[in-house]
C-alpha cells in the first residue's frame, strides 16, 4: 500500500504539534505570554487593532488545535481498535462478530449492549454484590492469563 509522503509530512508535524502542547511547561509559557500581552493591552490603553489581532490569532491557534486533537485522537483510537481485534481474534473464547462491531447497524449495537448489560446482572446477587456462590462458577469466564 503506497502512501504519498505530503500526508505523512503533515501528520508527522500534527503529531509533534500534539506532543509539544500536551506538556504542562507549554501551557505554562501560554499562560505567562496570554497575562503578559494583557497587562501591555492594559498599559496601551486597549488598542482596538491589537486586540483584533488577539483575537484573530486565538482563533487561528484553536482552529488548528482542533485538527490537531481530532488527529491524534482518530489515530490512537485506530491503534486501540486494532489491539482489540487483534486479542478478540485470538481469544478462543470471544465472539467473533465482535471484531469490527463500530462498523455495524445501531440496532445491532444496542441489541448486543442489553445483552452484555443483561449478562452483568445476572452475575450480581441482590443489591448488586457480585453473586459468590459455587453454582454461578458457570456464568462466570476465567480470566486467560
Amino acid at each position: 500500500m503506497e502512501h504519498s509522503t505530503f500526508p505523512q509530512w503533515i501528520s508527522r508535524i500534527l503529531h509533534w504539534i500534539g506532543e509539544m502542547t500536551a506538556r504542562s511547561g507549554v501551557a505554562a509559557i501560554v499562560a505567562i505570554i496570554v497575562l503578559v500581552f494583557a497587562v501591555v493591552l492594559a498599559i496601551e490603553g486597549f488598542p482596538g487593532r491589537w486586540e483584533e489581532g488577539f483575537s484573530t490569532a486565538a482563533t487561528s491557534i484553536t482552529l488548528v488545535m482542533l485538527f490537531v486533537i481530532q488527529h491524534t485522537q482518530s489515530r490512537q483510537q485506530v491503534a486501540t481498535q486494532l489491539k482489540l481485534d487483534e486479542l478478540i481474534r485470538t481469544s478462543p473464547e470471544a465472539d467473533p462478530l465482535l471484531v469490527k462491531i463500530e462498523k455495524s447497524k445501531d440496532e445491532e449495537i444496542i441489541e448486543r449492549e442489553k445483552d452484555h448489560i443483561d449478562q452483568h446482572e445476572s452475575l450480581r446477587g441482590p443489591g448488586g454484590e457480585v453473586d459468590e456462590d459455587e453454582d454461578d462458577e458457570d456464568n462466570v469466564k476465567e480470566p486467560h492469563c
